[in-house]
Order: C-alpha cells, then structure tokens, then sequence
C-alpha cells in the first residue's frame, strides 16, 4: 500500500462513517497522510481526526476511534492506532508478492541457489553412455547450486540407474530437453517433434515465453515505462485501485496467483531435484511457470489509449521475475534462453 493508496483508505472510513451516520460531516476532497515523525508510533500518521472533529461536533478522539473501527483488518494495514489528541498512527503490511518480485530480481538467475547442502560431497561412478553423461552433469551444477559439490569417476561413486539415448552426434537443445524432461529411469522423450516451433513443444514453449519477458520488456521501454515491482491491480481492469476491505477482486489478477505461487515454490524445485537426482523436476517446473507467465503476459502492457500504470509497471516487474526463473532454469540444465525466437 503505497501512501496515496493509504489517503484514499482514509477518506472511504470517513465516507462510511458518514454513510452509516456515525458522523456527520462533509467528506473532504483530501486526507493528508505524512511519514511518522521520528519517535512516533507506526509507519504514517494523519491529523484528520483533528481537522473533523470541530464540524463534526465531537472529539478528535472520538473522530479518531469511528474512523480506525472502519479501517481495522483492511489489507495491507498491519496496525492502526490512536495517540495524542486524536492522531491516526499506520503500520503497513509488507506486499509478500512484490517483495518475492523484488528478491528474484535481486538474485538473478541465481535466484532458487541457497546453502541446503553445504558440505555435501556427491561422489558418481564414472559413465560414458550419452545420456548418463548429461546427467551428472547437470546433477552436477544443481548440487552446487544448494552448496554442495560432486565427483565424477570416484572409486565405489554413486551408480545412476539411467536408460541410455543416442545423442547422434552434437548435444543440442532439443537433445538435453529431450535427455532431461524424462526421469533418468524412464526412456529418453524423442527430440525430433522438439526442434519444431509448435506450442505443443515444451522446450520451445519454455523458451518462447523467455523470450516474450525479454520483448515486454523492450515494448514497455517503448511506451515509457520500466518495471517496478507493487501491486498488480484488479482482475480484468488493469491498473485500477480496488478499495481495502471491500468485497470483490484480490488485489492481483486471478491469473497472476499460479504464476506468484510457481516462482515461489522455485526454491524448493531446485532443492527437490538435487536432493532426489532428478533433473527432471526442473523442467518439469520451467513448463509450468512458461505456460503461467504465457496466460499472464497479455496484461502486462497497456490496451489500446490506456496509459502506463503503477499495476502495469508491477506486471512488467513479474514478468521479467518469471523471465529470470527461466534463463536460470534453462542454464542449470544446459539449454539456452534466446532473447528472440
């Protein structure tokens, strides 16, 4: 909640409070919401109470007590609270989905690395069969990814159970995808269907919506605006402020919610899959974030005479977090994020 959002909470609590005759006063055209002076309670303060009370007819603090009945347990408000003469004191609530943005970005495609497995040696047999190699390769960079480290042609090493697959010469993307989207135990997908450009193509799926994220990004550029993560506005009416505590729209768009919970379950992804020697379960979750970001990227710009918003900047700052996911996926397993396809 951004102090703007914060000024048109308050005067809606003045409106209803006026609505339901708890007050009778005539709603402002402003609520002036400043920073909390060193010393003071909360994130915000507003002196409205104050400036009510006399044409209201009532004390400032009992001004202050009908408005903070309205604007307790509206999202985003953390606390509200009443000090002085009749001051209204606001704790935000910290925007869990633009600060996961926000960490993605930060990380770059490092973003999922953590320290897991610290101190943990994988020693692996040696292997020559095409597909084995690949294998512990990319076993390889997810368990330095968690922190651990691996050996490959260690006496008495970790004997992978892997159903062999021709390479037929130089590994390409689609032969990775092909080695890799499959269990190790299972047999190897085809990679011819994978070097055609269809949407019922995973990989090029994958990559395409990499590509999307890197070509919003320019479109945004284009039309004046860059990515800042916040809210993500209401389901079919981009950009526009949705009123705390009313009934309604969530505060980001319904397609938005399994995009937001795929980056965050990323992390864990990458961890699952070094864990378990199952370099699969990445490009099982690179499918899934590409098809999220690929039914979510048709909001992120403006529509016809719409003008750039705060939502469309907080979309476009998604959108290059599901981008990043990807570009990291993809390196873990080997396989190139072109930025154009």
């Amino acid at each position: 909640m951004t102090p703007a959002d914060l000024s048109l909470t308050v005067l809606r609590a003045v409106r209803r409070a006026v609505d339901d005759g708890a007050l009778r006063v005539d709603v402002p055209s402003r609520a002036k919401v400043e920073r909390a002076r060193p010393g003071g309670v909360g994130e915000y303060a507003s002196s409205i109470a104050l400036s009510l009370a006399r044409p209201a007819g009532r004390s400032a603090l009992d001004v202050a007590g009908i408005l903070e009945e309205r604007l307790r347990d509206v999202p985003g408000l953390r606390a509200v609270e009443i000090t002085g003469p009749g001051f209204l004191n606001f704790t935000l609530q910290r925007d869990v989905d633009a600060d996961l943005v926000r960490g993605i970005l930060a990380a770059g495609t490092s973003y999922g690395h953590g320290a897991a497995l610290a101190g943990t040696v994988v020693c692996f047999a040696a292997v020559a069969e095409p597909r084995a190699v690949l294998v512990v390769e990319t076993l390889v960079r997810l368990l330095r990814s968690q922190g651990g480290d691996a050996e490959v042609g260690a006496d008495g090493g970790e004997r992978l159970h892997v159903y062999p697959g021709a390479s037929g010469g130089h590994v390409t993307d689609a032969v990775r995808w092909a080695f890799l989207r499959a269990a190790p135990h299972d047999r190897p997908l085809d990679p011819g269907p994978l070097l055609v450009p269809h949407e019922r193509n995973p990989l090029f799926r994958v990559q395409y919506a990499h590509s999307r994220t890197r070509r919003l990004l320019v479109n945004a550029r284009q039309l004046g605006f860059t990515p800042e993560p916040g809210r993500l506005g209401e389901p079919g009416r981009p950009g526009q402020y949705v009123e705390p505590g009313h009934p309604g729209p969530p505060e980001h768009p319904d397609h938005a919610a399994p995009l937001l919970r795929l980056l965050r379950e990323h992390p864990l992804a990458l961890l699952s899959a070094a864990r378990h020697r199952a370099p699969d379960r990445v490009a099982r979750q690179l499918e899934a974030v590409a098809d999220a970001l690929l039914a979510f990227q048709h909001t992120v710009l403006p529509l016809g005479d719409e003008k750039p918003s705060a939502a469309h900047r907080s979309r476009l700052a998604l959108a290059e977090a599901a981008g990043t996911v990807l570009a990291g996926g993809l390196s873990v397993l080997g396989i190139s994020a072109p930025d154009r396809i």
